[in-house]
């Protein structure tokens, strides 16, 4: 997902989204653990994915107190 896409989201959407980002990098964790992952490349793209939200959520945090 790109970041752009991301900015256009509200607060509560981004954080649904965290959310649910984390439960799937959770999920692709435990399938590689039992050997029932295939791409493990899904791995590496969750945390970035993740990683962008955590961004722009503090992104919004610090923009909204300078404000």
């Amino acid at each position: 997902m790109k970041a752009k896409e991301l900015r256009d989201l509200s607060a509560g959407e981004l954080r649904q989204k965290e959310k649910d980002l984390s439960q799937e990098l959770f999920n692709l964790r435990f399938q590689k653990a039992t050997g029932q992952l295939g791409n493990t490349a899904m791995i590496c793209k969750t945390k970035r994915d993740l990683a962008r939200v955590k961004t722009i959520l503090v992104e919004n945090k610090t923009r909204n107190m300078t404000d």
